[in-house]
């Protein structure tokens, strides 16, 4: 059996990742973290030239205690103790509850993971009412061509948006030769995106998987450029609906590379609580922002209804997870973000965090949400 110091062992992994290697990557920076917008290249996000700013209320309003692991808590002594960074409650465009940990402050960028999927079926809704994709019936191969010979022929864009394209991808994260780490650490993703296959034929059921929000992006960048249009994904999001959010600070999207890379489009865009807070407001007011209507109405009600057929699930519809049967609806990442709307009281709560802490956040925030009627 061979034998390393460990210094050869820092060394070699030094190597790996210095020479370009995903693997080496994936060991030095380990697994998945708030600070990752640092570790990759991005295109940046402005802040809009007209900002924004949520009213806030006289007197806050939160829970002044509750229960954990048996225990009783401060709201606040809680949301510190299990690996909260910043938790917002936002109530008719109005603050009634923001606290920040661990030296966050309104200011402090997050990496969005995950909840990146949801900005991204909102630019799918965005790009067919520009008439760049003419709708979710229409096979993805009409924008990648070379696709057709891996059996892509049969998937359409909804197909990618509900995960039930029928896609071969790993989406373990504590696997370093898996899919997930490839594309998240790789820096080829056009080549790891042409490699993709099908193991079932789509529309027969759920798998979530972030290779399919990735193809999104690629069938976004295609249909751009078909339509002419030199914009990145990025760029496309900043007009659509960063700028005229009135989002208060700088921000960006992770990309694979940095010359003639592509947005990671299944995870990472990075921005702080308000602003992240404003994409839940967005679909609170059903695609309407201050008088304009950014995503069209039906969109949105298409994104956040529950629906069970052609191998779909009731908890997950384009992009966005569905906890109920009640019409609240949430973004989520991997280590515990949250962007969760209760249209019902016209609220938006905003969880960012290190990790989970080991709580069920979902239930939380729907029992969070009775005590603003």
């Amino acid at each position: 059996m061979l034998h390393f110091s460990p210094r050869s062992v820092i060394l070699l992994f030094a190597y790996l990742l210095l020479s370009g290697c995903k693997v080496g990557r994936f060991f030095i920076y380990n697994f998945a973290d708030t600070n990752d917008h640092r570790k990759f290249p991005s295109r940046p996000l402005a802040a809009s030239p007209e900002p924004f700013h949520f009213a806030e209320a006289a007197t806050e309003k939160a829970p002044r205690q509750i229960t954990a692991t048996g225990k009783d808590l401060q709201f606040d002594a809680f949301l510190e103790k299990y690996k909260t960074v910043a938790f917002l409650v936002i109530q008719r465009d109005t603050i009634r509850y923001e606290r920040y940990f661990k030296g966050y402050d309104p200011s402090r960028i997050h990496t969005s993971f995950s909840m990146a999927k949801s900005v991204m079926s909102m630019l799918m809704g965005c790009a067919i009412a520009d008439g760049m994709i003419t709708s979710v019936d229409q096979p993805v191969t009409d924008f990648i061509p070379e696709l057709r010979e891996r059996g892509f022929d049969k998937v359409t864009v909804e197909h990618v948006l509900q995960m039930t394209s029928g896609l071969k991808f790993n989406e373990s994260y504590t696997n370093p030769f898996g899919d997930a780490a490839t594309f998240y650490y790789g820096r080829r993703l056009y080549k790891s995106m042409a490699k993709m296959k099908l193991k079932a034929a789509p529309g027969e059921h759920f798998e979530y998987q972030s290779g399919s929000s990735q193809l999104l992006g690629w069938v976004l960048e295609r249909a751009l450029r078909k339509a002419n249009d030199p914009r990145t994904i990025t760029a496309y999001l900043n007009d659509k609906l960063w700028s005229p959010l009135g989002m208060e600070y700088p921000a960006s999207w992770s990309i694979d590379r940095k010359n003639g890379g592509i947005e990671k489009t299944f995870c990472c865009i990075n921005a702080p609580a308000r602003d992240f807070a404003k994409l839940g407001s967005l679909y609170l007011h059903q695609g309407e922002w201050q008088g304009k209507q950014l995503v069209p109405k039906e969109w949105v009600a298409q994104s956040t209804r529950v629906d069970t057929t052609n191998g779909s699930v009731q908890y997950y519809q384009y992009q966005w997870w569905l906890p109920s049967t009640e019409g609240d609806f949430q973004a989520q990442g991997i280590l515990g973000q949250y962007v969760y709307v209760d249209p019902s009281r016209e609220l938006v709560i905003v969880r960012l965090g290190t990790n989970y802490g080991k709580v069920d956040w979902t239930p939380l925030f729907r029992s969070l949400a009775k005590g603003y009627p």
